[in-house]
């Protein structure tokens, strides 16, 4: 059964997280993927290569996951033998995607305004951390600046003293996923114009865009929000709570989960008729989290996740990775999968969690080695002959 981008064709010229992310969904959806790499390879082969804990056969934890499902060619761009190369493929490509820094695209002659006088149906994709225009569009920056200056660190961690930037990369993972949908925004538009376009994806603007509500807060207000931890604003109690062997979060958002809660938990001063409703609760906030905190700690997680199940109150087992990639519910939407290395080895990571109902295929080709579908892709899908391959070999304009 074919996967939903099947017939697609992407060049993917990125590096390091945000592009090579986007770029991947796009993969694991089914686009023919062809990364388009120097000669000596993007960056991220060489990110944890030769750590022992985190490679395999000379293949980082980055480059294993995040290159997945695609093919591998290898171009001198700043040649004209090269760039030449690089415009054929363009002729027959749906999408080209990167995440260079401004302006490099246009120094080597491979942004929009290049390509789509070369195929007017072609999709750009920029993901970089400011967009292509602004006062600070040229800044350079990676996950954490983007992180900072989208407000995100301000209400991260427990007070305002020590902000805090989230555990997981969500800047350059941010750009990828928006990254990912532009491209499908402008595919679909193409079917009724036909045209291509350019998607220009500022890592900053997708930070702003997931503060979502609590910047339209901000505007009502004009209050300056601070970090709360795990708690809520809102909500009482919603928090992680320490057990006897671990944390859980128990997440009371109506005032029936409160009844319910005062079966599991017996404490008299909880039946107080001030906290039935959400008001009264907000305001004794630290004392019902601190008695909870007390509470818990008399048993283990096992235990209290059962009885709050028991009464279909909103709580969770804080996992480790290790517990949350062992989880029957992950395993069973097949969201680990095992990654290959090409000569065979391989290691495990994450799945693809675009569930689909019909074209639902999926498979994980290995991250390729350097150059490794270069003859393949040149022979085959520009019909370049061995003689033309092999003299751009020998003046190393491909690998």
């Amino acid at each position: 059964m074919a996967k939903p981008l099947a017939g697609l064709r992407v060049l993917d010229l990125t590096h390091m997280l945000s592009g090579p992310y986007g770029a991947m969904i796009l993969a694991d959806l089914g686009a023919e993927t062809i990364k388009v790499e120097p000669i000596k390879g993007e960056g991220t082969r060489k990110l944890l290569a030769t750590d022992p804990a985190n490679s395999l056969d000379g293949q980082g934890a980055y480059y294993i996951t995040l290159n997945r499902n695609k093919q591998s060619v290898a171009l001198d761009l700043k040649s004209a033998e090269g760039l030449e190369v690089f415009y054929d493929l363009v002729r027959s490509a749906d999408i080209v995607i990167e995440n260079f820094s401004a302006g490099v695209a246009d120094k080597l002659k491979i942004s929009y305004p290049f390509l789509c006088d070369i195929n007017p149906r072609i999709i750009t994709c920029a993901i970089s951390g400011f967009g292509s225009a602004g006062p600070s569009f040229q800044r350079p920056a990676f996950d954490q600046v983007v992180q900072a200056l989208g407000g995100g660190m301000s209400i991260t961690g427990t007070d305002a003293e020590h902000p805090t930037r989230a555990g997981i990369p969500i800047g350059d993972l941010g750009g990828g996923m928006f990254g990912a949908m532009g491209v499908m925004a402008a595919l679909y538009e193409r079917e009724r114009s036909g045209k291509g376009q350019h998607v220009d994806i500022s890592m900053l603007d997708c930070q702003i865009s997931m503060l979502n509500y609590m910047a339209t807060m901000y505007f009502l207000s004009g209050n300056e929000p601070t970090p709360i931890g795990n708690s809520h604003f809102v909500h009482v109690p919603y928090n992680s709570y320490r057990t006897a062997d671990g944390h859980i979060i128990i997440a009371v958002i109506f005032d029936s989960f409160w009844d319910n809660l005062l079966e599991v938990v017996d404490y008299a001063p909880f039946r107080d008729e001030k906290y039935r409703t959400q008001p009264g609760r907000l305001a004794d906030k630290d004392f019902i989290d601190g008695k909870l905190n007390e509470l818990l700690k008399t048993n283990t997680s096992e235990y209290w996740l059962r009885r709050l199940e028991e009464k279909r109150i909103p709580c969770a087992r804080v996992n480790r990775l290790g517990e949350a990639l062992a989880d029957e519910q992950v395993l069973s939407r097949n969201m680990v999968v095992d990654l290959h290395h090409p000569n065979g080895s391989h290691t495990r990571g994450p799945g693809n969690p675009i569930k689909l109902s019909r074209t639902d295929e999926e498979s994980f080709s290995p991250a390729p080695l350097l150059g490794q579908h270069t003859d393949g892709v040149l022979a085959n899908i520009l019909g370049y002959s061995d003689a033309q391959i092999r003299a751009l070999r020998e003046e190393g304009r491909i690998a």
